[in-house]
């Protein structure tokens, strides 16, 4: 069945340009031009995979972003004419799934939406073990949830799936190769800081709950372990999910 794709742009040139070729290869296309009619038609028309522009008027992309990643994990692919790093790490942030700079090329696009919704595919399927715990940690994968103790963590879909790769192979080192590889996608085309920064970020907020049981460990000239911290009351000891995956 074709894959379904909103466009939201205010640039009227780019919209129709976007829309011809998507159409073109197969895609059913929507548009909308500012943000309130994005995440209107976004709700009600069920989109495969959003295409959207960073300065919108009405709402701009980040907020659109931030609305419908609370609402849903359909995949958010940002576009915007500003190279800042800090627009791209906001947008990562709020679980945009990729972000490409203006001007950008048709092929380029493609190959990233490509695998965005494979990406988003494979985490449709329903797990055979639905849950892996570690210290204080648990790791509902059917519910997509990492909880701490009763608490949920508050983590974006990227966030998420990094902490979860990690917490079923404890004790191995991953370069930030494999790690984009195997949780962005094999042809992820961003930049290898981009794993530093997820990483950064899942510290700071498992860092709030203190000590619990384990530690992401940066391996120097390598990339990153998690690392069980067994004490007497044995809070690093694995105590559910599945066998060691490779």
């Amino acid at each position: 069945m074709p894959k379904r794709v909103l466009i939201v742009e205010d640039d009227a040139t780019i919209r129709d340009t976007l829309t011809f070729n998507l159409k073109k290869e197969g895609y059913v296309v929507t548009v909308a031009q500012d943000g309130a009619d994005a995440v209107a038609r976004a709700r009600s028309w069920r989109p495969d995979l959003i295409l959207l522009d960073l300065m919108l008027p009405e709402l701009n992309g980040l907020e659109v972003c931030r609305i419908l990643r609370q609402e849903g994990n359909v995949p958010i692919i940002m576009l915007t004419a500003k190279e800042s790093e800090v627009d791209k790490v906001v947008g990562l942030q709020l679980g945009a799934d990729d972000y490409i700079t203006k001007p950008f090329s048709l092929r380029e696009l493609f190959a990233r939406m490509t695998a965005v919704l494979r990406r988003s595919e494979q985490r449709d399927v329903r797990p055979e073990v639905e849950e892996d715990r570690l210290g204080r940690l648990r790791i509902d994968r059917a519910g997509r949830r990492a909880m701490v103790d009763d608490a949920e963590l508050k983590l974006t879909p990227k966030e998420w799936e990094l902490l979860a790769y990690l917490v079923r192979r404890p004790g191995r080192v991953f370069t930030r190769e494999i790690l984009l590889e195997q949780v962005w996608g094999y042809n992820y085309l961003g930049d290898r800081k981009t794993v530093d920064v997820h990483i950064r970020w899942l510290r700071e907020k498992l860092g709030r709950f203190g000590k619990l049981g384990f530690e992401i460990v940066t391996v120097r000239g390598a990339g990153y372990r998690l690392d069980p911290i067994r004490d007497p009351a044995g809070n690093g000891e694995r105590t559910a999910g599945a066998a060691q995956a490779s």
